[in-house]
C-alpha cells in the first residue's frame, strides 16, 4: 500500500471535490465533497445529502460511487481514484473496499469516525481481500477550514 505518494493532479481533483463540498454546505449538509476519477478523466461525483435525501447512507462518497458505478457499467471500480475532501467513515471505507477502487486521496484527517487511518484503519488492512493506496492531506488546511466554519456557525 502507498501512503502519502501525490500525484501531479490531485490538487486540481481535490479542489473539484470541495467546490462539491460547497454544494452540500449551501443545502445545509455537512461540506464533504467527493469525485471518483479513472484514467484522468471525471467520472462521477458526490457531495453529502443524508438530510435532504432522508437518507443516513447519501455521504458524499457513496454518491460518486454509485454514479460511477452505473457510467462504467460495473460495480467494480478497478483503476479508479476517490477523492474526497474528509477521511472516509467506516461505512464508506466498506463501500470503497467493495468497490474495489484502487486509490484513496483525502483533504482532512476525522479524528472522530476516520477509517482511513485515524480511528480505524478499514481501507489499509491486510484482513480484508482487497487493499486500498491511501494519500492523505492533499489540500488539507482547506477542507479543514471549510468543515470547522461550518460546524462553528451551528454552534
Amino acid at each position: 500500500m502507498g501512503i502519502n505518494i501525490i500525484e501531479a493532479s490531485d490538487q486540481q481533483w481535490m479542489q473539484a471535490a470541495l467546490e462539491l463540498a460547497k454544494k452540500a454546505e449551501d443545502m445545509g449538509e455537512v461540506p464533504v465533497g467527493a469525485i471518483v476519477v479513472k484514467e484522468n478523466l471525471l467520472i462521477s461525483e458526490g457531495w453529502n445529502q443524508p438530510i435532504s435525501q432522508l437518507d443516513p447512507t447519501s455521504h458524499a462518497e457513496i454518491i460518486a460511487l454509485r454514479q460511477a458505478a452505473q457510467k462504467l457499467e460495473n460495480y467494480r471500480l478497478p483503476g479508479t481514484t476517490l477523492y474526497v475532501t474528509l477521511e472516509p467513515c467506516a461505512m464508506c471505507a466498506g463501500a470503497i473496499i467493495h468497490a474495489r477502487v484502487e486509490r484513496v486521496v483525502f483533504g482532512a484527517s476525522d479524528p472522530k469516525s476516520g477509517a482511513a487511518g485515524s480511528v480505524f484503519d478499514i481501507l489499509g488492512t491486510d484482513q480484508l481481500n482487497h487493499k486500498v493506496n491511501i494519500c492523505a492531506g492533499v489540500l488539507d488546511v482547506e477542507c479543514a477550514d471549510l468543515l470547522k466554519a461550518f460546524f462553528k456557525s451551528r454552534r
